[in-house]
This record gives C-alpha cells, structure tokens and sequence, in this order.
C-alpha cells in the first residue's frame, strides 16, 4: 500500500468492506417478477395490473369450470339451501379464487342457470323440413327434458327452490324459456306463411295449446305418460284443428 493510497505506513488499516466475492450483477428483470409462480389454478388470484391485459379474453378451463359446478352440486346435494350457496362458499369448496368464478360468471344466478343448462338436454336443432317437423322437434325436447327432470335429484331440487329466488328465475326465464318460446312462435309464423296454419288464429295461443300437454306431464303429473310418440301424437292433433278451413 503507498502513500498515495492514504495509508500511513505502520498503522492499522481502517475498517472497511468485508473482504469476499462481490455479488453477482442483478440479472434482467422479466416482466413478470414479483408475480408468484401460478398454480394449478393460476386464475384463482386476482389479475395484477400488469396481466390485465394478456389475461382478458382468454378462453375458458372446462377443468376449472367443471371444479365450479362440481362444488355447487356437492353443496345442494349435501343440503345447503340455494339461498346459502354463495360465491364465497363456492369458491372454498372448489378451491378457487372468487376472482377465477367473477371472471366466468357475472354473479351467482348466471353461475347456476348455466349449471342447470349443462344438465339440461341441448336445444334442438330444427330439421327445417317442415312445420309438423319442426314442432315435433320441439315438443320431442321438452319430452327429454321432462324426463331429465325426473330423473335428475339436481334438476329437481334447482327447479323447487328457484320459486322462491325471483331473481335467479327470472335469469333462467329470460336466458333459457323466453328463447325457446320465441323459437316456437317462428316456427308458427312460418306455418301461417306457408298455408299450413290459419292467418286469424293468436299464434302465442296456439303455442300454449302446444306446449301445454308436456308441461302437465313434466310439472304436475310427474308419473304421466311420456312415450316416444307423445309429442307427434300432440302436434297431429292439434295441427288438425289449427288448419284452414275448406
């Protein structure tokens, strides 16, 4: 050590740094650090300001989805009333984020009225062939979805409870009923428009008159008859008193 060092010769070097190997140089920072390492369910946190955007619009877990519905049959099926059932408890159950089921789902009505459409027979696909056809169709579903009602312990206790929860009936009512109904009514107009139903008749009458013997048999005749047959016998029926007269 020299003088021009500062260091007196003979004296005790002042205390300095602790000799040792210098830290290494901070390697560059990725986008993401700080963010923990997702999980198996990486959307149950919620979206860091940074993730927003590369996360919106991404397209939905089936496993985390079916995780959710899962939950939410466990829950009714081991007697939790649906009033109970909130996306909270949802949440724990499926061991997810509340923020992955708001991401999903607008709230708890929107979460079960697609669980109960999941359980539900699909909607039918109109053959287009003709109206006798098309109304067979319809009527053949809700034939299935009696039957699926009757079968099914969930259906049948969604379906009881939703009485009682006007807001998620009229969610099921307005996104799964009214469609189907507007459906019916289209294939009505068409049967006016092509001669085969009389231009004077209220069409939303005659719709009612439709779908009325499947409802008596699915809703309050349980145990009625629902063969194969059912609905073409329903709609030869009533296409016959509904045709223009000679």
């Amino acid at each position: 050590m020299s003088l021009a060092d500062g260091q007196i010769p003979g004296e005790p070097a002042e205390p300095g740094p602790a000799p040792g190997p210098r830290p290494p140089a901070a390697p560059a920072v990725p986008e993401t650090a700080g963010t923990p390492a997702p999980g198996p369910d990486e959307d149950a946190r919620p979206e860091a300001c940074g993730e927003g955007a590369a996360r919106r619009g991404r397209p939905r877990s089936e496993g985390v989805e079916r995780a959710v519905f899962d939950a939410v049959i466990g829950l009714l099926e081991g007697g939790v009333a649906l009033g109970d059932v909130s996306i909270e408890r949802i949440a724990r159950t499926a061991g997810v984020g509340k923020a992955t089921i708001y991401r999903r789902w607008a709230g708890k009505e929107d979460l079960l009225v697609e669980l109960i459409r999941s359980v539900e027979p699909p909607d039918p696909a109109l053959p287009g062939t003709s109206v006798r056809d098309d109304l067979v169709m319809l009527l053949e579903f809700m034939r299935r979805r009696g039957l699926a009602k009757r079968t099914s312990a969930l259906l049948r206790n969604m379906f009881a409870q939703m009485q009682t929860h006007p807001r998620l009936w009229d969610q099921y009512h307005r996104t799964a009923i009214e469609p189907r109904r507007r459906l019916g009514i289209e294939v009505l107009e068409r049967g006016v428009a092509a001669g085969e139903i009389r231009a004077d008749l209220d069409l939303e009458l005659v719709n009612d008159l439709f779908v009325g013997p499947l409802l008596l048999r699915t809703v309050l005749q349980p145990d009625a008859d629902l063969s194969p047959d059912f609905p073409a016998r329903v709609a030869d029926t009533i296409l016959d008193g509904v045709r223009p007269r000679d």
